[in-house]
Order: C-alpha cells, then sequence, then structure tokens
C-alpha cells in the first residue's frame, strides 16, 4: 500500500482484477484483521449511491479475489455480516513501515538510523496512488503521507545527530518548501547551515519563518526555534555535536466562546503537563472588531499561566472559514490532539471541518456540560474506530486529574451471559500496560438512560463518535446526551497516527500516545 496496490506470490504481482474488485481489496486492508460488515464496504465503494445489487456485487469480486490468491484464498474469510482479511507479521507493508518506526524509537543512534532507513525505504510513491480519488482512501493517505514526514524528519535528525549536514542541505529545503510553518523541517535545515559553515543562511531561514508565522497565522516562533537562534548567534558549541532542545508537542486549544474558554482551560491545562509535558497553543476565531479586545483576554490567560510555570502561546483571528483555518494552525507543528470548546454539536457548529479535516485527534469538550469535575472519567467503550481514542483520551485525563476511571460497557439483560465484560477486561489490560491505570468495568442496558446513570457526577464523560457520523451525524444516543449533558462531556474523533494503546489487530491509529513516565 506505500505506492500502488500490489499483491505479490513468490516475488511475482498478482492480477486484482477491475478497479472496484481492487477497491474491496484495498478497504479490507485499511481494516486489516477486522471483520468489515458488507453494509459498510457498500458505503465505502458506491459512497452513498448504493446500487441494490451491491450486496452480490460484493460477494462476486470476494470471490475472485479468492481464486486470485490460489492456495493464500483462506486468508480472505466470510465472517458473521461481512469480511475478514488476515495479514499476518511481515506480510503488509504498512504494518512493516509502522513497526520500523517503533523500534527506532527505542533504539541506540546508529542502530535507529538503520531502522528508519529501512522503514522509508518500503515506500515505492504515494499510497495507494490508484485510489487518489476515492473517499475511504483519502484520510489513510493523509496519515500514510504524515507518516512519512515524520519519518524523514526523524531520520534526518538522526543523520545530524550522528555527524551529517552539509549533504543534508537540499532535502531539507525541499521539506521547507512543502511544509513552510512547520517549525522542526526548518530548525534541522537551520542546523545543517551551520554545520556547513552558512550561519548567515541558517538565521535568514529563521527570519523568514518568522516572517511567515506572523503574516499567516499572527505567531512568533516557539521557544526551541528561538533558542536555536541565539545558539547560532554565539556560536554555541553544541551544535557541532549535539541537537537543540527537543521541541516540545503541542495540544491546540480553540474555544468557541470566551465562557467556553473558561470551561475548557483546567481541562487543557493538566493535559499538557502530565503524564508528560506539552506545549498550550490557545486560539480563538473572532470577528475582526474584537481581535483587540480578545487578544488581550487571550494575553491575560498566558501570563497566568506562564506563572505557574506552563508553556503558553495565544492567537486571535478573522476567519471566514474557521475550522479550516484551524486545522491548519494544529497542521503546522507537532499535535497531538486539538482540543475544542462547542455550544452544542460540533458536528453541526463552524467548526465542523476539523473532525473531516484534522489529521490530528479532535475533541470537543460541550460547554452545556460545564468544566470537568471531581469524579471519575468515565468512557463508554465498544471496541469501535473511534472508542479507542476515546479510551486513550480518557486515561490521559485520568492521569493528568488523578482520578480513576471507569469504562461503560453493553449488557443485554435478554441474553444470558451476553455482555461487554470480555471486552473491558481487555480494554483494562492494555491502559494498564500503556498508562498505568486500572479501569473498573460498568455493564448498562445500551441507550442514554443507561450511560447518563452510570456518568451522573462523573469529573468527565469522554465518548469517542459513532462510525457513521459522516452520514449520520452524532445519532440519536450522544445527541441526547450533549442535550442535556450528565457530566462534564467530551467527543472525541480518532486521528491518523499510530498510537500505544489500540491493539495491532484494529485498524484504529491517533495521532499521540500516553506515556508511562511520570504515572
Amino acid at each position: 500500500m506505500l505506492g500502488p496496490l500490489e499483491v505479490t506470490r513468490d516475488g511475482r504481482a498478482i492480477e486484482l482484477g477491475a478497479p472496484r474488485q481492487r477497491a474491496v481489496l484495498a478497504f479490507l486492508l485499511l481494516h486489516a484483521n477486522e471483520v468489515v460488515p458488507t453494509d459498510r464496504l457498500a458505503e465505502a465503494l458506491w459512497a452513498g449511491k448504493i446500487p441494490k445489487t451491491a450486496v452480490k456485487a460484493i460477494q462476486v469480486y470476494v470471490s475472485a479475489l479468492r481464486k486470485a490468491f490460489g492456495s493464500a484464498r483462506d486468508v480472505l474469510e466470510t465472517r458473521g455480516p461481512g469480511y475478514l482479511l488476515r495479514v499476518r507479521a511481515g506480510e503488509f507493508d504498512l504494518h512493516e513501515f509502522e513497526r520500523l518506526l517503533v523500534r527506532a524509537r527505542g533504539e541506540e543512534l546508529g542502530a535507529s538510523l538503520a531502522t528508519l532507513r529501512d522503514a522509508l525505504s518500503l515506500w515505492r510513491g504515494a499510497p495507494l496512488s490508484d485510489f487518489a480519488y476515492e473517499a475511504f482512501v483519502q484520510p489513510e493517505a493523509a496519515r500514510l503521507e504524515e507518516l512519512r514526514q515524520h519519518a524523514l524528519e526523524e531520520r534526518i535528525e538522526a543523520e545530524l545527530d550522528a555527524g551529517g549536514g552539509p549533504e543534508l542541505i537540499a532535502e531539507l529545503q525541499s521539506l521547507v518548501v512543502g511544509r513552510p510553518l512547520q517549525e522542526r523541517p526548518r530548525s534541522l535545515l537551520m542546523r545543517a547551515l551551520y554545520r556547513a559553515g552558512r550561519q548567515s543562511e541558517a538565521l535568514e531561514v529563521f527570519r523568514e519563518g518568522t516572517r511567515l508565522l506572523d503574516e499567516q497565522l499572527g505567531l512568533e516562533p516557539g521557544p526551541e526555534l528561538k533558542e536555536l537562534e541565539r545558539a547560532i548567534l554565539r556560536h554555541d558549541p553544541a551544535l557541532s555535536t549535539t541537537p537543540p532542545t527537543v521541541v516540545l508537542r503541542s495540544l491546540v486549544v480553540v474555544p468557541e466562546t470566551q465562557a467556553a474558554l473558561r470551561l475548557v482551560l483546567p481541562l487543557a491545562e493538566v493535559l499538557a503537563t502530565r503524564p508528560s509535558r506539552r506545549e498550550l497553543l490557545l486560539a480563538r476565531v473572532v470577528p475582526a472588531s474584537e481581535l483587540a479586545a480578545t487578544t488581550i483576554a487571550l494575553d491575560e490567560v498566558r501570563r497566568e499561566l506562564s506563572v505557574r510555570d506552563k508553556t503558553l502561546r495565544v492567537a486571535a483571528f478573522s476567519s471566514a472559514s474557521p475550522g479550516e483555518d484551524v486545522v491548519r494552525l494544529a497542521g503546522q507543528r507537532e499535535t497531538d490532539l486539538l482540543l475544542l470548546a462547542t455550544e452544542g454539536d460540533p458536528l453541526g457548529g463552524p467548526y465542523a471541518a476539523v473532525f473531516e479535516q484534522a489529521t490530528c485527534d479532535a475533541a470537543a469538550l460541550v460547554a452545556a456540560g460545564g468544566a470537568v469535575g471531581a469524579g471519575p472519567v468515565v468512557v463508554p467503550f465498544g471496541a469501535f474506530e473511534h472508542d479507542w481514542a476515546a479510551l486513550e483520551l480518557g486515561a490521559w485525563a485520568a492521569v493528568a486529574l488523578d482520578r480513576p476511571l471507569r469504562l461503560i460497557g453493553a449488557a443485554d439483560a435478554a441474553v444470558r451471559a451476553r455482555d461487554a465484560s470480555r471486552l473491558l477486561a481487555d480494554a483494562s489490560l492494555v491502559v494498564q500496560l500503556t498508562a498505568g491505570v486500572v479501569a473498573e468495568p460498568l455493564l448498562v442496558r445500551p441507550g442514554r438512560e443507561g450511560v447518563a446513570a452510570l456518568a451522573e457526577g462523573a469529573g468527565l464523560l469522554v465518548m469517542g463518535l459513532s462510525e457513521r457520523w459522516r452520514s449520520e451525524g452524532l445519532g440519536g444516543m450522544r445527541s441526547a446526551l450533549i442535550a442535556s449533558p450528565p457530566a462534564p462531556t467530551v467527543l472525541v474523533r480518532r486521528g491518523l497516527r499510530p498510537s500505544g494503546i489500540a491493539p495491532s489487530t484494529t485498524w484504529t491509529r491517533f495521532t499521540w500516545s500516553i506515556e508511562r513516565s511520570g504515572v
């Protein structure tokens, strides 16, 4: 998948058939080792214009794919209401790329550099380039491009740490041109130029970045980039041998109103502090007539948090497309979470585009639920795509707030011994491993009333979006809960980068991971 879709057997490419048949395989690969219901597959293939013959057509495509697989036909199973494509370790370039990235993080410099080179060598071109215009491919293609960019930056930084410099300049210049507002490629280019004896050019790269950030985002460079400029000016010997201070990852917070700002700030502050430190970027989108007053109010918040040793930057700007501009703001830094604070349904408000376009995890605190309280963190959990993102954010919040974590699962009173207790136990084991938190299981009949009863008095209720949110919005249960929240409530849509919490047998991906350090 790291290029045009290709399946090989004994070193030879297999003929995969017509475009829609290939699309079936691509979608199943995106959900490898996961049961994909037939109706979900049909929705992806025909995008809202599903023909009456869709189920029969999918059966024909699956049968043809099994025939093409030959002796390996059993990897494509009919399972329950859909299909499951079994993929083992080492068989899928995407999984191998992600595995190598994870391995590189824990290795010494030389081994890490070799591993990153191996990971990048798996790429054959743009991901799934033969499906570039298919809606179901675009989010995953965006995720993979982000991963490749991250891997390139990691490899180049390792090259610099190993003594490289001049030979990296051309590659870095290309990265900076492609992402002119991102600070990490710019800082790497400055280091490479300085090491090549081109100090004036390194400083010009800084000045250009300062100008672009000011003109396009109304921001100053981050503290790490400023410190790198000062190190170059004073000819710091460390630039010849060691990297500058590691760039903090970011938590971008965008409240819809001034009242929502005060509601979301306590949660944002603790999330930016534990279990590891993150830069907090606070932004408001307001009419042009309110820019001055809003900037003054944001600066007061910045001063208040600075006293408590928080790394915070603030910005206010006007926009005819606030959702798109907030996505752009988050995309110009290493953002772990884009946290909104909204009035009512976040999917129908001015920031709806955030949930469609952001590559990082996106969440929204519903203003009607109030600020985070003193009770436990509660997460309804069904192991669906966005439930894993909600679980990760819930565990992060439980650690940061030092509160118990409780998971709500479904129990069907009509069917003996049919409940989600085993699923909740598996999820609890995962968060114990990654976050050091034991999650208490709670079982309830499905529906708004059961969830509301168990969430009453919670300090925070964290819910993942439905898998069908793009076509159905929040759905009945979530809409009822945010209309009359039983507790402070956050809705979460998963991001596009891998995480340390989702089981490897799911397609769930996140933009941040929970570090055990500091727990």
